[in-house]
């Protein structure tokens, strides 16, 4: 199925009445569980038909539209409502009930405006099957449903789209209604409980909401922003969502105008409960600090260990022990810098290829095998676990340093190319140079030189992929290493 931006750009929908519609599908819940409706919107096509866009279904009533009609087209009878609302730019509700279906159901059609132009047609379908004698709840839902299908149709509503809509609060999670003057005329069992826990002890209904609001908050500051907030939407504009918090509770608040035209102006408050929401977020923030504070120190302890070892290797005057001391400081420096790429960050991933960025400089000694000896680089790692990107660049300074020490003669010039081709999950490492090529009878698997050891430990035991070296595959000279990793860009336990 395409995307929703897509199936409006069939309906030959302009970009910004795209993002109209987009805007009004991801905060039109709100109107199915106000209405007790499913929603389903519709765009026309240059056939004459009109073609479902998208629909979403009440999470306060059952359904009325058990199928799927995204996709569906509406000719003829069926689509003579539609015709009608963008035509006449105002709601039409059918006459009879629709009984065709597994339940009766009655359709009211609203007119989507935007800059002054009808621009899709929104269904709203009942389910007549559960209709019940409706209680103070209801009434007001149904109430405030007919101001939003209002301001729908007017072009003032929706708002624009939120930052982090999955948290906004639900019709379900607690509601308050407010007059012009910003005094609540009801409030739903829920939203008293969320004050009630929040310390309020007297009545909600009748008091200004902003004022309650601002007492309750431990914050002076916050708590005359979310009051500020309240009186912007009564004022009719649509602040942010915010938060309330104290040493009892903590409420997030979303505060929306009410201004249907003919209509009586308020604003609609909905309220949630997230205290044990912010207690988990501030938890894992605590976490994620402590865990980029530990790779902080273990990068600082291992330039520690550097250091040691590269004093030490000053003092050697073997030089094989010498050789020896700097290719442990070269290791030890890598997986530090893959430490220091976490401690600033807030994922648990690795952008490998900055990492390879600064650790290729460390490799500096390419230039004393010889003068025009340069290391290039092809294609990109991109961002992998930190579980395998310390192992893979400790495996490809390895190649890299190898092919640096034994592919060209000295003073030979000569090139190295690291590429990296990714697909998915799954990454090809190559590690190529043009030198003289491997000596007559070499065996990868059965090399006892310490770097090529611990690269097949690595690539093997670490990384789970496999380790082949030989002649480049186009026949050219040189050496060619490839690392192959299945599922190396999938997160490790």
């Amino acid at each position: 199925m395409s995307s929703l931006s897509e199936r409006l750009t069939r309906g030959s929908a302009s970009p910004s009445q795209v993002d109209h519609a987009r805007r009004l599908v991801a905060d039109w819940q709100l109107l199915a569980d106000l209405s007790f409706a499913d929603l389903t919107l519709w765009v026309p096509l240059q056939t004459g038909a009109w073609w479902c866009v998208a629909q979403v279904r009440p999470l306060t009533a059952p359904t009325s539209q058990p199928e799927d009609l995204v996709g569906s087209e509406a000719t003829g009878a069926d689509a003579e409502p539609l015709v009608r609302a963008q035509r006449e730019g105002r709601p039409i509700t059918d006459g009879d009930p629709d009984w065709s279906g597994a339940s009766p159901r009655r359709r009211e059609v609203i007119p989507v405006r935007h800059d002054g132009a009808v621009v899709a047609v929104l269904a709203k379908d009942t389910n007549l099957a559960a209709t019940r004698s409706p209680s103070t709840l209801e009434l007001t839902y149904l109430d405030i449903a007919a101001d939003l299908s209002l301001m729908v149709a007017a072009g003032t509503f929706p708002p624009r789209m939120l930052d982090d809509a999955e948290m906004s609060p639900r019709v379900g999670d607690g509601l308050v209604r407010l007059d012009g003057t910003g005094h609540a005329v009801y409030a739903s069992p829920n939203a008293l409980s969320a004050y009630r826990r929040m310390g309020v002890t007297g009545d909600v209904v009748g008091s200004d909401l902003g004022e309650v609001t601002r007492q309750v908050s431990a914050d002076r500051v916050a708590g005359e922003a979310v009051a500020a907030s309240i009186a912007a939407a009564v004022a009719g504009r649509f602040p942010e969502p915010m938060d309330v918090e104290n040493d009892a509770a903590t409420m997030l608040v979303r505060a929306l105008p009410l201004q249907a035209p003919g209509g009586e102006e308020g604003a609609l408050v909905l309220v949630r409960d997230v205290t044990d929401v912010r207690r988990r977020d501030r938890a894992l923030m605590t976490k994620d600090a402590t865990i980029r504070e530990i790779h902080h120190r273990v990068k600082n302890n291992l330039q520690t260990v550097a250091a040691l070892l590269r004093l030490q290797a000053r003092r050697m005057t073997e030089p094989a022990a010498r050789a020896a001391l700097e290719e442990s400081v070269r290791r030890v420096a890598s997986i530090a810098v893959v430490h220091e790429t976490l401690a600033g960050s807030r994922e648990d991933v690795v952008e490998v290829d900055d990492v390879l960025d600064q650790v290729l400089p460390m490799l500096g000694d390419v230039t004393s095998v010889g003068p025009a000896a340069r290391i290039t680089r092809d294609g990109a790692i991109g961002e992998l676990p930190a579980a395998c990107a310390t192992p893979l660049v400790m495996a490809v300074t390895e190649l890299l340093h190898n092919a640096a020490e034994h592919a060209f003669d000295d003073g030979e010039p000569g090139t190295i190319v690291l590429a990296a081709e990714r697909t998915g999950d799954d990454l090809v490492v190559r590690v190529r140079d043009d030198g003289r090529g491997l000596p007559p009878g070499f065996d990868p698997a059965a090399s006892t030189g310490l770097g090529l050891q611990i690269v097949r430990t690595l690539v093997t035991s670490e990384l789970h992929g496999t380790l082949e070296m030989g002649p480049p595959a186009d026949g050219g000279p040189g050496t060619e290493a490839v690392l192959s990793l299945p599922g190396a860009g999938r997160p490790r336990r």
